[in-house]
């Protein structure tokens, strides 16, 4: 389900869900539903399968289309479902397009090819070819500390002509490119960032896709409607008070995944162990993120009272 609002055209608040597997590795089918049907219900209108986050370098063709249809089964059109298609093989991104599109997916994640760093009018025509593909608009993700690969501001202007490339993953960290390109185009910008999501969307962004978001739904969209009903200053606290458990998440040296599913499995929701090279958090790494959580929900429990 995307939405009608073109400049949000996958809602305002994504999680780049974990992809949620069994005690022995297994693709945990019941589990992704299940955490789907709560980011869905605490405030995420979309939630992106397959990014990074979910483990895409290691999950089979098969099982990122199980993933998109029991997504779907669980939460309807209550949510847009964007699908994580990119690779570093354009022919394979186009097949991964096709299956998401026939499993149900409303979008589509395209990262620009890694470890090849192919030039810019090679990173362009990739792009394109997979958006000629199938019939779902795509997001592009501009991630090049994993890529070695950016998405050069021109580049991106060119790609908005295409009619269905509609949107971007910023994970670029360049306020200044962003901002040309928001200038000279239409497309619609998701802060990949956690803590750069307010500042982001103070100048124009439509919204979020947030690993953080895994175990507090509700935390950004706050930021957001605090900022959209005017109230600058909630804003900006709500966005400060995350500091400590997106830096504990984000910036304590382990990927967001592995974080993620710590947290997750320790709040006693659907996570499982990550996929091999990536390897889970020790008790050490996981208590600090337990503290960081609680600290958390001790600040919110004292702003309501």
């Amino acid at each position: 389900m995307t939405t009608d609002d073109d400049s949000a055209p996958f809602g305002r608040s994504l999680c780049a869900m974990v992809t949620p597997f069994t005690g022995s590795g297994a693709l945990d089918l019941d589990g992704a539903q299940r955490l789907a049907d709560r980011l869905v219900a605490r405030g995420c209108d979309g939630l992106v399968l397959s990014g990074t986050t979910g483990e895409s370098p290691t999950t089979t063709d098969a099982e990122k289309a199980a993933l998109v249809t029991a997504v779907r089964e669980a939460v309807g059109d209550r949510a847009a479902l964007v699908a994580g298609v990119g690779t570093a093989d354009t022919r394979h991104t186009v097949e991964l397009a096709l299956a998401a599109e026939k499993a149900g997916a409303d979008g589509l994640l395209v990262v620009a090819p890694y470890y090849s760093r192919p030039p810019q009018d090679a990173l362009e025509a990739h792009f394109r070819e997979v958006a000629d593909a199938s019939g779902l608009p795509v997001m592009l993700y501009d991630i090049p500390g994993r890529t070695g690969t950016r998405i050069e501001p021109d580049t991106v202007v060119r790609l908005a002509a295409h009619p269905r490339i509609v949107a971007v993953k910023d994970c670029a960290y360049d306020l200044l490119g962003t901002q040309k390109v928001l200038s000279r185009t239409g497309l619609a910008y998701y802060a990949g960032c956690d803590e750069q999501i307010l500042p982001l969307y103070a100048i124009g962004a439509a919204g979020y896709v947030s690993t953080v978001a895994n175990v507090v739904p509700e935390l950004f969209r706050a930021v957001l409607d605090a900022f959209d009903a005017g109230d600058t200053g909630r804003a900006a606290l709500l966005q400060r008070r995350a500091v400590p458990l997106v830096e504990s998440m984000m910036a304590a040296g382990l990927p967001g995944t592995v974080t993620a599913k710590a947290l997750l499995g320790a709040l006693g929701l659907p996570a499982g162990p990550v996929r091999a090279p990536l390897r889970s958090a020790d008790r050490e790494t996981t208590a600090g993120l337990l503290a960081a959580y609680g600290e958390l929900a001790a600040d919110a429990g004292q702003s309501q009272a």
